[in-house]
Order: structure tokens, then sequence, then C-alpha cells
């Protein structure tokens, strides 16, 4: 028993460090595989510096590529290897021995600091320039804001750092800063294809710096996190200046392929945008306007005599949805009649079972979808539409709404989702966001439409002429109907 209650003290103890320190130690075959075969035949060219460095297994394999009596020497003058926490800093010195690298060899150049607070500037008097390839910290300020433990961190976001999102953004400011010229970076795949989250530190730190390529991952690689990670290879501009480049990117899920990238300053440098662009650019001049959620709160305002069964959206055993019957005035009632629809933000992992618009009584046997505690985006949601439009125009909108949905999804590999989740599944589950949907829907140009056009775009729908679709909405909801 005492064994027991050891061994779960000392998983929760590494459990507490992950979440406090943002550490996701990186294993060696990652650095084998994608990382060694981009820079072997340059490592006396370059000083090999990792300032978040854990146990060195992004550098100090560089050694068994050096011949063994070299390696002390080679040691001496090219790695560089630094971290926060002392117990990693002794697993990286003792991993530097089985090397060949004697023990106070090991301790000159392997280090505890905390590197963020105070980046060690004599790396860049050295002979040689330095190369940093890392993995460093992933604590997003909104974590960090809301545990004690982590709160100590919020001081590294004051001053010129403050308008940043993230630890690992903070690593990449600091190595703009000093004037870093080469890079490899493993970090949340959210630096290129997040919003608000990673708009700042890409528009600020690309205009300095090119992707060279870039891997990204749609498969777990850590051990303890589900956090999607891209491995990014960066190159100092010559002249800072924000400017459209492009990058090949090796995607790795359940397969692999190479697709290319080009990010655009006007964007914020996001990968992945035809589908921003489309929602942005062609919302209609009349569109449709959405509102989310049948709640506890409007239920109990409208109390009456009519009866309605809805699902408890908070309530779910695993197979299927508690069914509760409410009774409410004749205005919700309608409301809730007239609202056929439902958004289903989260991938199932089934084909049928895809983000998208769905019927309620055709998924769950009920009008409604009712939150009774808290609202979360992932559960299946209530969409409201106003003006009122018919059932029948609802279902024109669903249809309209997915095919449009999986177009994209299949020109960007879903890219401009989030994932959420590896599984075996047939496909790589993602989340569509709820400002998505409604960008969406807002592409809908129903009330704009003269009656023999709405027949053409129910034609078009019916028949899912997906190109000849999105000509449609463009020339009516886009620059182009200002041509016609």
């Amino acid at each position: 028993m005492d064994t027991i209650d050891t061994n779960i003290k000392i998983h929760k103890t590494l459990n507490n460090k992950r979440r406090i320190y943002g550490e996701h130690l990186t294993p060696i075959e990652i650095f084998k595989e994608f990382i060694l075969p981009e820079i072997k035949d340059k490592l006396h060219r370059y000083i090999w510096v990792d300032l978040f460095a854990g146990k060195g297994n992004l550098i100090l394999p560089i050694l068994e590529y050096i011949p063994e009596e070299e390696r002390v020497d080679f040691f001496k003058n090219h790695i560089f290897l630094f971290d926060i926490q002392k117990e990693l800093v002794e697993q990286a010195i003792q991993n530097a021995i089985k090397y060949g690298i004697p023990e106070e060899v090991a301790k000159e150049n392997i280090q505890q600091r905390d590197t963020i607070k105070g980046y060690p500037r004599f790396l860049l008097n050295l002979e040689l320039p330095v190369y940093h390839i890392t993995n460093p910290p992933y604590l997003y300020i909104g974590y960090i804001v809301k545990h004690r433990e982590t709160q100590k961190y919020l001081e590294y976001f004051k001053g010129e750092n403050e308008k940043y999102q993230d630890l690992y953004q903070l690593a990449l400011i600091n190595d703009l800063r000093h004037g870093i010229e080469k890079m490899i970076y493993i970090i949340p795949s959210n630096f290129l294809f997040g919003f608000s989250v990673s708009n700042r530190i890409r528009t600020d730190f690309l205009k300095y710096y090119t992707i060279r390529k870039a891997i990204i991952f749609e498969k777990e690689i850590f051990e303890h996190t589900g956090t999607n990670v891209i491995i990014c290879f960066f190159e100092r501009k010559e002249v800072p200046k924000y400017e459209v480049f492009s990058f090949e990117g090796i995607k790795i899920g359940k397969d692999i392929q190479k697709r290319k990238y080009t990010l655009d300053p006007k964007n914020h440098y996001r990968a992945g945008n035809d589908f921003e662009e489309f929602i942005s650019t062609y919302r209609a001049d009349k569109p449709l306007k959405v509102k989310y959620y049948l709640t506890v709160e409007e239920v109990e305002k409208n109390k009456g005599d009519l009866e309605i069964e809805v699902i408890d959206a908070n309530a779910y055993n695993g197979k299927e949805y508690k069914r509760i019957k409410i009774y409410v005035n004749e205005k919700l009632y309608r409301k809730i009649k007239s609202n056929i629809l439902f958004v289903r933000t989260l991938d199932t992992g089934s084909p049928d079972g895809r983000a998208g618009l769905y019927k309620i009584r055709e998924v769950f046997g009920v009008d409604g979808i009712l939150v009774t505690k808290a609202k979360y985006r992932t559960h299946p949601i209530h969409l409201f539409i106003e003006p009122e439009i018919s059932t029948e125009e609802q279902v024109i909108l669903m249809d309209y709404f997915n095919l449009i949905l999986e177009y994209f999804r299949e020109k960007t590999d879903s890219e401009f989702m989030t994932t959420y989740k590896y599984s075996s599944s047939e496909y790589t589950r993602k989340y569509l966001g709820l400002l998505q949907v409604k960008g969406l829907i807002q592409t809908f140009p129903w009330l704009n439409l003269r009656d023999e056009e709405r027949e053409h775009l129910k034609d078009l729908i019916r028949k899912k002429n997906v190109d000849e679709l999105i000509s449609f909405i463009k020339k009516k909801n886009g620059r182009e109907r200002l041509e016609l």
C-alpha cells in the first residue's frame, strides 16, 4: 500500500510540475527524425543552444555524430544548455556524461537559469553564431492568471511583453530582440493557425523572420499532453519588412501530406485563411442574425402551460442526453418550435457526426436543447435565427451551411478549425468556433434574393454544385456584384 501511495504522489507531483512550468519534454526520436537531417552538415558552424533544455534531448544527441575523441572539445565550444529546473539540469548533465563528457565540463555548459527573465547574453559574444533549437514552455496567460501556483509568471508579461499571450511567445520575442539568426522551435500549432491568441506574436515576429519549413503534427508526440504542435524552422530576414511569403509544410497525421502555405501580413500571417476570407469578404448585405442557447433563465421568465420536450445539454450519460419536459408561454413555445436547427461544433469522429447544422428532432427526437447549468461550446447548441424563416428555409440554410463547410474542410484540410483530440477516428476530430458558425450563416444571402434567384440557389444546393454555389455567393455578396 505504501508503494502505491508513493507512486500516486510521484505521479501527482510530476503532473503539477508540468502544469506549473508548462513543460513537455521532447522525445529524442523527434530530434533524430525531423531536426537532425536539417543540421547534420552544419554541426561545426554554430553554437548549439537550448534555453529550455529539459533533459537535453534536442541538443545532446548531436554528440553521437561527433567522433568520440573530439566530443569533449566539441561540447566545450559548441553546446550550451539551460533550464529553470534544477532537477532537469542535473539529468541533462548525467545525459552528457553518458556521451563521454566529464562531469566538470558538463556543469560548465549546462546551467540552471531562468532564460525568459535573464537571457544568457554571453552567448552572443562567442566566436560562432548561435543556432537555437528548443521546445519552450507552453503556458497560456489565461491559465497563469487563474492558478495561484503559476501567477508568479505574470511579471514576465509586463512592460514590452504585456501584449503577448503565452510563455513560448516570450521565448520567440527574446530571440528576436537578441538578434538570433536561426532557430528551430517546437511550439503549439496555434502559432500558425490561431486567431487572437497569436495575431500579435505573428505580426511582430514575422516582420523579422521567415519560415523556411514547418512540420505540422496532427498526432500525439508528447506523452502527457494533446497540445497540437509544429516544428518551425525560422531564419532571420536581411531587412525587416512586412511581406507575403510562402513555405513548405509537411503535415503528419494518419498520413503524410505536403502543402504550400502562403502567409500574408494583412491577415496577421495566419495560415489556412481561405475560410475566414470567405466569411468576412462575402457577408450578405442583409445577413441573418444568429443567437445561441436556450437557457433555464429564459424558460423561468416565460413560464406557461404549453409543454415542450427538450434534452438537457448538461446531462449526458455517455450514450444519450436526458430528456425533460418544460412548460412555457406561447411566445417561447413558438420561438422553440419555429427554430428547428442545432449547431454541432465538435466532430464526433464518425462520418455522419461531423461539425455542422442538424435538425434537433431528427437527431434527438425532441424540439429543443436546454442549458441547465453552464454553457459549453462543445455541447449541441440550439440555434435561433432572426428574422424568423420557415422550417423549409432553415433546411435550405442547413444544407447550404454543411455544403460550404465541407468544401472548405476539403480545400484546407480543416486547418481553419481547431484540432480537438487525437483518436483512432477515420479523420482528425476538429472544433468549429461559434464565431465561425455565425460568419458562415451570414454569407447565406436569402434575404437579398428575388424569387428566381432563390430557386437557382436551391437548385445549386440540391445538386451539390459547390463551385457554382461559391461563384453565386461571391457575385451576390462580394466585390464581383459591383461589376454586374
